[in-house]
């Protein structure tokens, strides 16, 4: 079986740079697994890495759609098992690094997002809900019929809220139900997990930074843009940490501090979020970012472990 090496973190921790190297180290190529990124034109607000931090390792979903257009982790599932048979065939090492764990989830486990009806009517009927009532109406509606979807479902996640409901109406079953059918099957190729860590404290001092530094490198000028496009709070990716708040600023709706401080504060929560779901996979193999002080032992400690896989560099 073809193995594929997955990095995951928080965000801020660094999953970038790490994988950047590694790759420069194997010949690999990086597959991004960043729901963020993956939009086109939102290139300071989701620290999508420049040409110049590639090193020219070249990266796949990235830049893949516009920020107006949904992308599900259905589609994410399928084009990224494309790219990485095709970075295999290709003679190189797949490499796959982000922080957003459905996407992850959606590779480790083998999901199978086939099996159910899509029904668009009962999706903006149930939007409409939510709109009307608020979010925890729908959300307690779910908790009704899927009690295991809606302890690890967000209320605020309406979109994930809304797919829960829609799979237990066209199946009568949960959605637990076929994500657990689904991992019965194997997946095509074997996974090694690296998760990054570091002191919490730490961790969030650097995302505060990376806040400053992305609003000196001009976050608020590429939202301008975005908005001179058309691409408006509607837009699917203006809903995004970062970009949201920033609307609201240039809205009147709150202060230029205000969103600032919101940003930080949804970052640091976000990383919290991202830490809990990663400590729930299995078979991951954690590194202390705090144990070492240099890139090189960080990529020797990577090598070790990859090596009780059968990979040797």
């Amino acid at each position: 079986m073809e193995k594929v090496i997955v990095i995951v973190g928080p965000t801020a921790s660094g999953k970038t740079k790490l994988s950047i190297e590694l790759a420069k180290k194997m010949n690999g190529e990086i597959v991004s697994a960043d729901s963020m990124q993956i939009y086109k034109y939102m290139d300071i607000g989701t620290a999508k890495p420049t040409e110049e931090e590639k090193e020219g390792i070249r990266h796949y979903l990235i830049d893949e759609v516009n920020p107006d257009e949904e992308f599900s982790v259905a589609k994410y599932q399928e084009m990224a098992l494309e790219y990485i048979q095709q970075i295999l065939e290709g003679g190189k090492f797949p490499i796959v690094a982000g922080g957003t764990g459905l996407y992850i989830n959606s590779l480790l486990y083998n999901i199978n997002f086939s099996e159910t009806t899509v029904d668009w009517e009962y999706r903006e009927e149930l939007k409409k809900l939510a709109e009307e009532n608020g979010n925890q109406f729908l959300h307690d509606r779910l908790k009704e019929v899927d009690p295991e979807a809606a302890s690890r479902i967000h209320s605020n996640d309406i979109k994930r809220v809304i797919r829960a409901l829609e799979v237990f109406k066209f199946t009568n079953k949960p959605i637990s139900h076929h994500q657990e059918l689904s991992r019965m099957i194997p997946p095509k190729y074997e996974f090694i997990l690296i998760g990054l860590t570091m002191d919490r404290q730490k961790l969030y001092e650097r995302i505060n930074l990376r806040v400053d530094l992305m609003l000196e490198n001009g976050l608020l000028q590429e939202i301008r843009k975005l908005i001179e496009m058309g691409y408006d709070k509607y837009s699917v990716a203006m809903q995004g940490i970062g970009y949201k708040e920033l609307l609201a600023y240039l809205r009147g709706e709150m202060s230029y501090e205000e969103a600032v401080e919101i940003i930080k504060r949804e970052s640091r929560r976000y990383a919290k979020r991202q830490l809990t779901w990663f400590r729930r996979l299995e078979n991951i193999h954690w590194i202390n970012l705090d144990e070492f002080s240099q890139t090189s032992e960080v990529l020797k400690n990577i090598e070790n472990h990859i090596a009780t896989h059968g990979i040797f560099l």
